[in-house]
């Protein structure tokens, strides 16, 4: 039986509860069989793994590996994996870096079939980092299955301050939030606006959310949530929201998370 959560409470309660228990949920999710036998199975195979092709052949050290970025959904898309790995991310018109979802572009870099002669995979310390990031996905992802606001959250706690200190521009910045529907959808929710906003002229849609985040949190600018007290905030008022819209439409949040987390 695969991990399952324990999440007695919902709404902002249940987040706070979660957050307090986060460390002993995680061991627990670290011990359970499955979670041993597949991180047993990736550092048993993957440092013999020298090709895209290889590791595209081996649907669970693919599935493994594509949960570690949050691309589980595309375990079946090998021949379109196969391309985004081996076209890698030094290229400028790169598969990889074209595509408007940026972690097909942090997968390609971490694996480097496609920017080396010898591919990361043969590093020592790989195993680690990849399993590093599939056990926090892995959490999510369970957390999910029971309240997929809290997956939602989770995701947006690690990416957006990640995010917000990258030398980069705040336009740039926020062009990247429209461009990932899962932190699209935590910014939205927050600011309380509607569903039909993402239907507006791109340009306009920056303008609005800069307005919107200066007006509830002081500043326009992304770069305000590489605090951690802010980044706080802005969860407090998606959780907030998320559950006044569930109330209103009785939608699943569970199941709007899980439509997000698959584009």
């Amino acid at each position: 039986m695969s991990f399952q959560p324990v999440l007695p409470l919902t709404g902002f309660a249940g987040w706070n509860f979660l957050k307090r228990t986060l460390a002993r949920q995680q061991v627990a999710q670290q011990a359970s069989p499955v979670q041993q036998r597949d991180e047993a199975y990736f550092r048993e195979k993957i440092g013999k793994v020298k090709t895209a092709e290889q590791l595209v052949n081996d649907k669970r050290l693919l599935r493994i590996a594509l949960t570690a970025f949050g691309l589980e959904a595309d375990v079946n898309s090998r021949a379109f994996v196969q391309k985004v790995l081996e076209g890698g991310t030094l290229k400028e018109g790169s598969l990889a870096n074209k595509l408007a979802d940026k972690q097909y572009q942090k997968f390609s870099a971490a694996f480097g079939f496609g920017d080396y002669s010898m591919p990361r995979t043969a590093i020592s310390t790989f195993p680690d980092e990849i399993l590093a990031q599939f056990r926090a996905r892995s959490f999510e992802t369970a957390v999910g299955r029971q309240n997929g606001s809290y997956r939602l959250a989770m995701n947006a706690e690690r990416e957006i301050p990640a995010l917000a200190a990258k030398q980069t521009s705040e336009t740039v910045k926020w062009y990247s939030i429209l461009g990932n529907a899962p932190l699209r959808e935590v910014m939205q929710t927050a600011l309380g606006l509607p569903k039909s906003f993402a239907s507006i002229e791109l340009d306009q849609q920056v303008s609005v959310l800069r307005d919107k985040t200066r007006a509830a949190f002081g500043s326009p600018d992304l770069g305000q949530f590489s605090d951690p007290a802010k980044m706080e905030e802005l969860v407090r008022r998606f959780m907030f929201q998320a559950q006044i819209q569930e109330q209103g439409t009785g939608s699943s949040p569970a199941a709007i998370a899980l439509a997000l987390l698959r584009r």
